[in-house]
């Protein structure tokens, strides 16, 4: 087994659970990007086929048969909640939420890209298409890097307590580990490694934060969507690091 597929596994399988989440609980918690696209003519609709699309997708992405079409259907979807956001900037431009919302959407975007660009047989296509997914993605961790540190306190305060020395210290740390993370991936000096360290942040998030509070509380919808969501954004970043020509190497191929 090829190491790219171990990115496409966490990737497919976090985009079925946020799907089958969103089918089962249409609150603001779980539709919270895609209230411009549910306020349309028959919106919930569109929203619940966006979310079988999703799962559809992420069930494909993993075998080297369907990961194309998987690819391609992932695209479609998060390009839509991508648009869907716009809205949102547009009425409240200095509100940094939105553009935040945005950019965690578009990372979903760039993944999906990233493994399109193993199918696709152009090379100088594929490079070209690489090269924007890693642009794109080093955009979201600049993006990523400013979450944190607008929401510094809400961020620290998600850190376990056991977890030594303190809470502030993992806040503050982790903010610098993306700053670091999106100048490498943005210069693409090391962007491989930046990525997969970032990914590896990202699932740690996951392991360390959301599981022990779905544990406490697993009747939250909230808890559901940003465990499931942490996990798309890791496994997205993943597949943009195992892309071809990322890091100026030919990069991972197909497996």
């Amino acid at each position: 087994m090829k190491l790219a597929i171990y990115g496409r596994i966490v990737f497919g399988a976090a985009a079925v659970l946020f799907g089958v989440i969103g089918l089962m609980w249409h609150d603001a918690d779980t539709w919270q990007s895609m209230y411009s696209i549910l306020r349309l003519p028959l919106g919930a609709a569109i929203g619940t086929c966006l979310m079988v699309a999703q799962i559809a997708g992420g069930i494909g992405l993993p075998f080297a048969r369907t990961m194309r079409p998987a690819s391609i259907a992932l695209i479609v979807v998060y390009a839509l909640f991508c648009l869907a956001c716009i809205p949102g900037i547009v009425a409240h431009p200095k509100s940094f939420g939105e553009y935040d919302g945005f950019f965690e959407q578009f990372s979903l975007l760039c993944g999906a890209l990233a493994v399109y660009t193993l199918t696709e047989p152009s090379g100088a296509r594929a490079a070209t298409l690489a090269r924007a997914t890693r642009i794109g993605l080093g955009i979201c961790a600049i993006s990523f890097t400013l979450a944190q540190w607008v929401y510094l306190q809400l961020t620290a305060n998600l850190v376990p307590k056991w977890i030594p020395p303190n809470q502030m210290f993992w806040a503050v740390a982790t903010t610098v580990a993306f700053g670091l993370a999106a100048v490498a991936i943005l210069i693409n000096r090391q962007s491989r490694p930046a990525i997969r360290l970032m990914s590896a942040m990202m699932a740690l998030f996951g392991v360390l934060v959301w599981i022990p509070i779905l544990m406490v509380d697993p009747h939250g919808h909230g808890n559901w969507s940003e465990f499931a969501f942490t996990f798309l954004i890791a496994g997205a970043s993943w597949t943009v690091a195992d892309a071809r020509y990322v890091g100026g190497a030919s990069g991972a191929t197909s497996g």
